[in-house]
């Protein structure tokens, strides 16, 4: 299993990881910075009293008798050098072009006066002597033994806060940048041209709140070209009523002929189709409805009674004990169109009704007819298509029963859609959120 690092795919995630990066890298160039300068600032003072303190204890050792230097000692030794009363350590001499900057400054503080030798001591913490003779001839050597840069104990503690508060403001700078988005997002996913425009929340940041007013127009127009169509559909269907009602009355008024017949089922087709798209423009403004609550069982039962009562070949199967707030005749003139296309096709339709895995409600219209291609089952939800098999003209179709039934189950708040059943015929599934 390899593992590979890639661009992150989201806005939120790439927005946090410039930030963070950006903010991590600034906050460290700027601690080097500083800290440079504190060590540059450190060394020069530490130089400049390590000269001024050999001199002094030199000249010191150098005035005291012989046998009173080794009590002095004590109290010249500092923590990183100290004086010895010999001849050192035996180690290698020291190039002169290889010196340590503490080397360097003893040689500025005591070369004028004494002659000085530098060793590097090899060992587990390598360091340097320097040897020189006093003026009574006695040997001293300065044991020097260099020292890190001390570090302050809370330093660690205030880059982690540092770095935590750069981490905490990374995480609501992007969620600040990416609330607006994200309920812009929503806003579109729940856009619903056949229900009743919901508009965004147009406060905020002067950017966000263009977007929120753009999008607020961009849905209003859409909602009023939808009505203009479906107004501009339900009007000429309507009215191409009235010529065809003509046409058929003249018809009526014809010898009995071939011709006759032939033009009587054209001009009934054509009442049939003008009828369908009258109720489809109608079922996109079924939002409209007044929404009502009623016991789903008793609601489904009566409808079932009713193809009953008639002696079609309808039944119900479960139970849901649900009472749903819903607009009812919208949700009936779905039911009846899935219904009324299993008896068309197959003779004989099932309801059944459940609950999907994620809780919604679900209606399903059964039937043991052909059923549909795979690759028709979303056309066939389209206005005026019609399936080129055994769903075509001669049936009787139009192409607007399922387009129908679908913008219903839109207005009402589901969804509709069409599966082919294992053992044979279609499946017509009504999910409704609770």
């Amino acid at each position: 299993m390899s593992f590979r690092l890639g661009w992150p795919r989201t806005l939120a995630s790439q927005l946090t990881l410039i930030f963070l990066i950006s903010l991590v890298c600034a906050h460290g160039l700027s601690f080097s910075a500083q800290f440079y300068e504190r060590y540059i600032s450190a060394r020069t003072a530490m130089l400049g009293n390590l000269e001024n303190d050999v001199a002094t204890s030199v000249a010191i050792l150098d005035r005291l008798p012989a046998n009173e230097r080794a009590s002095w000692l004590p109290r010249l030794d500092r923590q990183n050098y100290r004086y010895l009363l010999n001849a050192g350590e035996t180690g290698e001499p020291m190039r002169s072009d290889d010196m340590p900057m503490a080397a360097t400054s003893i040689a500025d503080a005591l070369g004028e006066h004494y002659a000085l030798t530098f060793r590097d001591i090899p060992g587990m913490q390598k360091h340097f002597q320097a040897h020189l003779t006093l003026a009574d001839g006695s040997p001293i050597t300065l044991d020097v033994r260099p020292a890190a840069l001390p570090v302050a104990y809370w330093l660690p503690v205030v880059l982690v806060l540092q770095l935590a508060l750069l981490l905490g403001c990374t995480w609501f700078a992007v969620r600040l940048a990416i609330r607006p988005l994200t309920r812009l997002a929503r806003a579109v996913e729940t856009l619903d041209p056949n229900a009743h425009p919901t508009p965004l929340d147009e406060k905020g940041p002067t950017e966000v709140a263009h977007a929120a007013v753009a999008f607020n127009a961009m849905q209003q127009r859409i909602a009023e070209y939808l009505k203009e169509r479906m107004q501009i559909l339900a009007a000429i269907s309507h009215d191409l009523q009235t010529p065809i009602t003509r046409m058929k009355l003249r018809a009526e008024f014809m010898d009995d002929c071939a011709e006759r017949d032939k033009l009587w089922s054209d001009l009934g087709e054509m009442e049939h189709l003008v009828r369908e798209g009258v109720a489809y423009a109608r079922s996109v403004h079924g939002a409209t409805e007044a929404s009502h609550r009623i016991n789903l069982d008793a609601f489904l039962d009566s409808l079932v009674f009713d193809y009953q009562d008639m002696h079609k070949q309808v039944s119900l199967s479960g139970k849901s004990a649900v009472v749903l707030d819903t607009r009812p005749h919208a949700l009936r003139r779905v039911l009846v169109n899935l219904v009324d296309n299993a008896l068309k096709f197959a003779g004989a339709a099932q309801l059944e009704v459940g609950s999907t895995a994620e809780g919604e409600l679900s209606i399903k219209v059964l039937d043991n007819g052909p059923g549909i291609a795979e690759d028709e089952l979303v056309q066939v939800m389209q206005p005026f298509y019609r399936v080129e098999s055994s769903r075509n003209r001669g049936t009787g179709g139009t192409g607007l029963g399922l387009a129908i039934a679908q913008q219903l189950a839109v207005a009402i708040g589901g969804s509709l859609t069409l599966s082919n059943r294992a053992e044979g015929g279609l499946c017509a599934q009504i999910k409704i959120r609770l």
